[in-house]
């Protein structure tokens, strides 16, 4: 199997800072103190207001954490939750960077909760005294027992209180270091931008520790309440879905032929505007690559350069606010309201909205040198309540690292589990999302805080089970409710668990991907069976009926964003990321990727390729495209293109005669599958098993037209397999039967064609062949006719090598 690497995740700031990771979580109950709106202000000495046990076991689902305007916008209500400060202020800002604090306050903890809050009079802010007038931008600065508040600190007189960078709990409390609130709906800017590009004043340690980053960490923006609809969902079942991953910039970055506003391609405007046509294609979920504000703001800086740029998004910095880059309105608002009204146009499109979310780690990095247990950055979840957020080695000096850019998040904390539980309730009630994709999930099975991982299915206490326990799992058999896929694998221990995610949970399946890459790009060097083929094709019941879960569990691709597009996966020997702007460089990235260039014939690579996407359309489960495969989109070899915002990267609308066809081939194909329900079952076919059984819809076939034996369906040196499905044993199909055939031999095979059914013929819908492109627009017909029948029973089709074969019985 393709080894999963996460080293194509590694951020602009780990070649620049070193590291940079971690995670966030907050907690669920909470409860507000009484504070008064005088700046400065010490913390009241009497206990905390009495509360009522309802009210301190609110629903798990219902915070307040945050700033937020109260129900008559008179007030702003700011609340964090810290279990290891002793102190904390909220200071607010005019302005996200360059100024001062206008004015700052002493914030009051809970202990029944350990929330801290503070309520601000918005009268007091405008009036005279502050006069803010404008948008209200807000940060904390936190005081523990590494650096215990004492009255003498100011900015100025900064050493006062340091007592350690980390003490022996992991605690790393700095008041240098202004911090940015977990719950922050929106994000003033990133760290590193083009009017900040000195990234060390975020860090500790003792070249950076005194450090004030107040006048130019990221803030948080206190929005008013807003209504803008995202839509009516759709309800679609998952199985019935095809999906389309891209990343939102360059979905329209350069596409200015399709009637886009031209003052705001690369965003969600526009990305909204592209629904139509993404419909068109066939396309049912569109499935974005992170949107949560993530380390991008610098990637202008050098715009003919890979230095220090981060592309795909994996390093987020806050899970609630959209990415103000991605926005077209980038004022206070604009990044929320106007990613709601692209969820509107793609719901009106009859598109789901799906999100890449990075909840195994943050953006704030790990330790800068290795080995250095004082050097971080402390710029949020880190300078709140380390150990809580982050999982940390045993002696809670360092982070615990199997994401591979610096460590995990903390996910077996409960704390650390709400602040994912709200980001995700958030994003799909309040900003519209249909379905997640959770990059690097395993991570969310962890059991251990602090000093290992250990993956663990059915511990119901993971973050893993909570997810699809707590929230809103849609049915299989579709409704309302959340489409959850998890990318099963990490880096080290236990962490590789595709088909043992716990029940409700889809899956990427890496193993439908190498299978198939290996038989058609390595045979005689990899071994893969008729049987392996077979129960890659009928949704893998090995890997997901054992648990009770059905086809659409498994997610069927060939390639993702993160390695070589389709087609470079059959025009490329080996990865070249070593290239010069505007390819690369790209460090990083898989070494084994299956790949073949088809002894260098264009013809055949997109021969390959066109088996490649029929692999997807025509097996059950879910099958997902990549942006740009559809028109044969290429990266020039270039798998790790994590750092690539540039127009090579970006999808290019302009195409080739070879182009266009395949497009128009994707299309039709997908377009077949979504005409019969045949290919998208509920639950795995009863089918002829292995040892050549023969059952009811499902049946399997050698060339010759007979039942295979266990002999054959074991032997690696078979190489050509048909089946097929009795259409008749679902509702809604206008066949009586589906035949497919795939040669993966390079000479041509006969294949015997078996029953039709009573008084029908076979017709073909398509095959692969090379011979194919000659038809034009005709190369996948919907509704074949008398030219393309192929005979009844007993008939021969010669398929070509490498080929596969699609009939219809009618």
């Amino acid at each position: 199997m393709m080894t999963p690497s996460r080293r194509h995740r590694r951020s602009p700031w780990l070649s620049r800072w070193h590291h940079l990771i971690a995670a966030a979580g907050l907690a669920s109950a909470l409860v507000s103190c009484a504070a008064t709106d005088t700046p400065d202000a010490a913390p009241p000495q009497e206990g905390p207001a009495a509360v009522e046990p309802a009210q301190q076991s609110q629903e798990l689902l219902t915070w307040t954490l945050g700033a937020k305007y109260d129900a008559t916008q008179a007030n702003i209500d700011f609340r964090v939750y810290s279990s290891r400060a002793t102190r904390i202020e909220v200071w607010i800002y005019k302005t996200p960077q360059g100024a001062q604090e206008t004015v700052k306050y002493v914030m009051t903890k809970d202990t029944a909760t350990n929330i801290w809050s503070k309520s601000v009079s918005v009268a007091t802010l405008k009036g005279s005294t502050y006069n803010l007038t404008g948008t209200v931008y807000y940060g904390y600065r936190a005081w523990g027992p590494n650096w215990p508040y004492n009255s003498a600190w100011t900015k100025t007189n900064n050493t006062v209180g340091f007592l350690s960078d980390v003490d022996s709990l992991g605690n790393r409390f700095n008041p240098n270091k202004l911090l940015w609130d977990p719950y922050a709906l929106e994000l003033s800017h990133d760290p590193v931008n083009p009017s900040n590009q000195d990234a060390t004043v975020f860090a500790s340690g003792p070249l950076h520790r005194y450090k004030d980053s107040g006048p130019f960490a990221p803030k948080g923006v206190v929005l008013p309440p807003e209504t803008v609809s995202t839509g009516t969902k759709p309800t679609r079942a998952f199985k019935d879905d095809i999906v389309y991953e891209v990343h939102v910039r360059g979905l329209t970055k350069q596409d200015t032929g399709s009637g886009l506003d031209p003052a705001c391609l690369g965003t969600y405007k526009t990305a909204g505007q592209k629904a139509a046509q993404l419909a068109a294609l066939g396309v049912t979920a569109v499935e974005f690559l992170p949107l949560h504000e993530t380390d991008n703001d610098n990637n202008d800086f050098a715009a003919t350069s890979t230095t220090g740029d981060n592309y795909w998004g994996y390093m987020n910095l806050s899970y609630f606010a959209p990415d103000r880059r991605y926005s077209c309105d980038k004022s206070p608002g604009g990044p929320t309201r106007e990613f709601k009204a692209m969820v509107k146009a793609f719901h009106d499109a009859g598109i789901k909205v799906m999100v890449d979310v990075v909840y195994n780690h943050t953006g704030e990095g790990g330790a800068w040198i290795n080995g250095d247990s004082s050097t971080y950055n402390v710029m949020t979840y880190r300078g709140l309540d380390n150990p809580t957020y982050y999982s940390l080695t045993a002696d809670r000096q360092f982070n615990w690292d199997n994401t591979g850019v610096g460590g995990n998040f903390n996910t077996f904390n409960p704390t650390a589990q709400n602040v994912i539980l709200h980001s995700l309730s958030y994003w799909k009630d309040t900003l519209g999302v249909d379905g997640f994709r959770f990059d690097l999930a395993s991570v969310l099975g962890n059991t251990v805080e602090h000093g290992g991982f250990n993956y663990n299915r059915d511990n119901a206490g993971t973050a893993l089970n909570k997810i699809v326990t707590l929230l809103d799992p849609r049915p299989d058999t579709g409704g309302a409710g959340t489409d959850f896929v998890a990318e099963p694998w990490a880096i080290g221990g236990n962490s590789y668990q595709v088909g043992n995610f716990p029940a409700k949970w889809k899956e990427w399946n890496g193993i439908f991907r190498d299978t198939l890459r290996k038989d058609q790009n390595q045979m005689g060097s990899e071994a893969v069976t008729p049987g392996h083929l077979a129960t890659r094709f009928t949704g893998s019941s090995d890997l997901y009926g054992d648990d009770g879960r059905k086809p659409a569990a498994s997610v069927n691709f060939m390639v993702a964003h993160d390695g070589l597009t389709l087609k470079d996966l059959y025009s490329c020997n080996s990865k070249d990321n070593n290239q010069p702007w505007p390819y690369g460089p790209s460090d990083g990235g898989e070494d084994s990727n299956h790949s073949w260039d088809q002894g260098g014939s264009a013809t055949l690579q997109r021969q390959a390729a066109r088996n490649g996407l029929a692999f997807m359309m025509l097996s059950a489960g879910v099958p997902m495209i990549t942006g740009g495969d559809e028109f044969l989109r290429s990266q020039r070899c270039n798998n790790n293109v994590y750092n690539l915002d540039s127009n090579q990267n970006w999808l290019n609308y302009a195409w080739t005669a070879d182009q266009s066809n395949f497009r128009l081939f994707t299309q039709n194909l997908i377009a077949f599958r979504k005409a019969h329900p045949a290919l998208r079952p509920l639950n795995f076919y009863s089918a002829s098993d292995t040892n050549g059984n023969v059952m009811e819809q499902h049946r399997w076939f050698k060339p010759d037209g007979t039942v295979p034996n266990a002999t054959y369906f074991n032997d690696a040196a078979n190489h050509a397999l048909a089946y097929r499905i009795d259409a008749t044993e679902f509702s809604g199909e206008t066949v009586g039967a589906i035949y497919v055939a795939y040669n993966g031999w390079s000479a041509n095979v006969n294949f015997t064609l078996p029953w039709p059914g009573t008084n029908r013929k076979w017709y073909r819908v398509t095959d692969t062949c090379s011979w194919i492109e000659s038809r034009g627009a005709n190369q996948v017909l919907l509704n074949p006719g008398t030219a393309d029948d192929v005979g009844a029973e007993n008939a021969t089709y010669g398929l070509c090598g490498r080929g596969v074969l699609v009939l219809v019985a009618k």
